[in-house]
């Protein structure tokens, strides 16, 4: 089976294991934050490539110790 090119916020919502509400998708059109989405008449879907594009954006990347650097902790 193929993946859909677009999702409704109802699909969206349980993409992300329900972390984002529908109203939260609501506001944030409301606000024009968050992933792009497309409305066509009264119906709003997201585009799959851009729901993915947006949360490679929202990856929070830690900075490594030197310790995992294979750095080890300089004495003085």
């Amino acid at each position: 089976m193929t993946e859909p090119l677009y999702l409704t916020p109802e699909e969206v919502s349980e993409r992300f294991r329900g972390a984002i509400s529908t109203g939260t998708l609501a506001n944030w059109r409301a606000m024009r934050v968050g992933p792009a989405f497309v409305k066509i008449g009264k119906s709003i879907v997201y585009p799959v490539a851009d729901l993915n594009q947006w949360a490679n954006q929202q990856t929070v990347k830690c900075r490594a110790t030197n310790r995992l650097n294979g750095k080890e902790h300089e004495q003085s």
